[in-house]
Parts: structure tokens; sequence; C-alpha cells
């Protein structure tokens, strides 16, 4: 009777024992079942709009870049300006030995005295011979002399004032002046260089800096998308251009904006780019011929997917992004995208639609792969604790 008793006894204490087990099993089943199914964050697409920019090489020139040259031969006695300085038009820049030129207007000046004087004995003596002619006391031949040698006279006179005009101007160009407002450039010659015409290196350059063009280069292909595929003119798409901005060689952004004026009719077939100009206004005098920036145009667009690059992964030089499907599963689909300035975002050509879901969190790791079941969080990101679960899920 003991002995019975023992054994419903040890049954009953098994029974329980396989009641707890079988709980406890159960318990750790559906712990594991919540570790393979991680918290991922997710973004909801919609469209917005897309601010960026894009940046060009320039070179800064100013509006009128002349060089100065002299208009005669001779060697330089005074030089008025100095290097940067600002001149107006009219300045004298350069004097130019004036001592053979004004040589050469006093010798004028004699020439044109001695032509008017045989001017005025040839009219007396043509003025006699026609009273003589009239009264039959001289021939017709005497009277007709007399009128060429007036003619030639004053021919003489007129070539001996054209002389002295030449003279008069060469001295002017002795004083070689500024032909515009502006600023001077290097002055590679001084006081004693002799000056001339034909010389190879001017004797400086005056930049007119109160306004400055920026020359950069568009592509081909950026030309095209300019003109939208022909549906737009160039010049209608330049007009419509917003404003451009210039960064300075340290990496300042000039205060100014511009204007994109004029793009060249011709491709350079050695660089497959157009030559581009841009006007800035240049009322501090900041900006010098010469010097290099970046000319950056802005891209606004509306209406647009816009994606966090994190979001993306590349597989054979294809781009990818991870769809979560009604069912939370992963599905990694392919895009096409545009890249941002600020080199955080991506702009969706194709691939994706409005309303769908994307991972935006561990896309490119092992731990986040296609098919895979995930707990979705909306948001920018998951919580911290939400990358365990999904490094467990991967062990």
């Amino acid at each position: 009777m003991i002995q019975s008793n023992f054994l419903r006894s040890a049954g009953a204490f098994a029974a329980g024992t396989l009641m707890i087990l079988a709980s406890s099993c159960s318990d750790k089943s559906q712990s594991g079942m919540q570790q393979q199914t991680p918290s991922l964050a997710v973004i909801t697409l919609s469209p917005s709009s897309s601010e960026s920019e894009i940046s060009f090489p320039a070179q800064i020139k100013g509006k009128t870049d002349i060089a100065i040259r002299p208009q005669v031969t001779g060697f330089i006695t005074k030089v008025h300006v100095d290097e940067g300085q600002h001149v107006r038009k009219g300045q004298p820049l350069f004097t130019i030995d004036q001592v053979t030129f004004q040589a050469a207007v006093d010798q004028a000046q004699a020439a044109v005295n001695s032509a008017t004087t045989a001017v005025a004995t040839a009219q007396r003596t043509a003025d006699t011979k026609r009273q003589l002619f009239e009264k039959n006391i001289i021939s017709d031949f005497d009277y007709q002399t007399a009128q060429d040698n007036l003619a030639q006279a004053k021919a003489a006179l007129a070539q001996a004032q054209s002389g002295l005009v030449t003279a008069r101007k060469n001295l002017g160009y002795t004083v070689v002046t500024s032909p515009s407002d502006g600023v001077v450039g290097s002055i590679p010659q001084r006081e004693g260089s002799l000056a001339s015409p034909s010389s190879a290196q001017p004797l400086t350059t005056v930049s007119d800096n109160s306004q400055v063009y920026a020359y950069f280069s568009l592509a081909e292909r950026d030309l095209l998308n300019l003109a939208k595929g022909g549906e737009e003119t160039v010049n209608g798409a330049i007009a419509s251009m917003p404003e451009v901005r210039l960064r300075l060689a340290d990496g300042s952004m000039y205060p100014l904006p511009g204007k994109v004026a004029t793009v060249s009719g011709v491709i350079d077939p050695a660089t497959g780019a157009s030559s581009v100009r841009a006007l800035f206004d240049n009322t501090n005098g900041l900006l010098r011929s010469g010097s290099t920036g970046m000319v950056v145009i802005p891209e606004n667009e509306s209406n647009v997917l816009v994606i966090p690059q994190k979001a993306t992964y590349e597989l054979q030089d294809r781009r990818f992004v991870y769809v979560v499907n009604d069912s939370n599963k992963l599905v990694s689909t392919p895009v096409t995208v545009t890249a941002v300035s600020d080199g955080r975002t991506f702009v969706v050509n194709e691939g994706l639609k409005p309303g769908q879901r994307i991972v935006v969190e561990g896309v490119g790791t092992q731990s986040v792969r296609p098919g895979m079941m995930i707990n979705p969080v909306e948001g920018s990101a998951a919580p911290a604790e939400a990358a365990a679960p999904a490094a467990e899920a991967q062990k």
C-alpha cells in the first residue's frame, strides 16, 4: 500500500516537471521568433522639393581688358601710374621722348609757312597775268601757266598742312593715355625702355573692373539639358536661368549675384564643351581680371522623390534600395538616382513611387538582406536597441 502511494506521487512529480519544461521551451521559442524580426527604420516616400547646386571652374576677366600699346616709337621718359592703380579715361599713363617729334612739328610748321608764302606769291602773279591777258598783252599760254603755278602752290600748301597735322598727332601720341576707366595691370617697361608699336609685349593693360565676366565651360550634354532636348532655345533657357553665385579662390562666396549672359555657339571639338559667360557687378573692386573662382548654378526641383544616400547600396554598378512590402518583407529594388550637392541625398529618377516604404538603416550590411521580415519603425532612424535583434538574428 505504501509502495503504491509512492509510485503515484512520483508520477505526479514527473508530469509536473514535464509541464514546466514544455512551458520553458515554448517561451524560448517565442523569444527566438521575436529576435528574428528586427526593428529597422523606414520612411514612406512622398513628393518633395530638392535644392542643390552645381559648380564649374571659372576664369575671371574684366569687362574690357585693353592692351596699351604706343603708336610711335621712342624711349619712355616717364611712367605716370603704378600697377593696380585706378585710372580714368584720358589719364596719362606713359610719356615717350618728345624731342624728335617736337622737331618734326617745327619742321612741318616751317613747311606750311613756306607753302603759304608760295601760294601768296603765285596768287599775285596769277592776278597780274589775268589783267594782262584781258588786255591782250600776254598770250593764253602765259596766263594758263600762271594759273597752273597757283594751283601747284596751293597743293603744296595742302600737303604741308597735312604733314603738320601728322607731326602734331605723332607728338600727341608721345603721351599714352588710358582709353577707359579701369585698373592698371603689370608694367614690364619702365623709364629708358624703348617702346614700339611692333613690340610683342604691351606697355600695360587697363581692365575695366566695374563689371567682370566669369568664363566657364558647359559640356554638350549640359547644353542639351539646358535646352530640354530641343523643347526650348538656348537663348530662352539662358533668359530663364536663375541668378548664379561666385565662389572665390579662398572658398568664400562673393556677396553679389551674377547672371549668365551668353553661351558660345561653337563647341570645342577638343573638349566637347562650349564657353559660357556670366556677368557680375564689381562695385567694390574685389574681383580682379585674371583671378579664378567657381561659378555656382542652383538646381531646384519640385515634386520629386528625395531619399537618403545611406538608404541605397551598389551591386555590379547598379544602385538598389530595400522596399518594405505589405508583409513587411524586404524587396531589393533597382533605382536610378541623381546625386544632390549636399552629399547626403539622392533625387530618384526611376524605380520608386510615392507611398512606398524603404529601409534607411543598416542598408549595405550583412544584417539586412532581401526577403527578411522586419518590424518597420517609421522615422529617420530606429531606436538604438533595434540593431541588437538584427545582429542576433544574423548569428
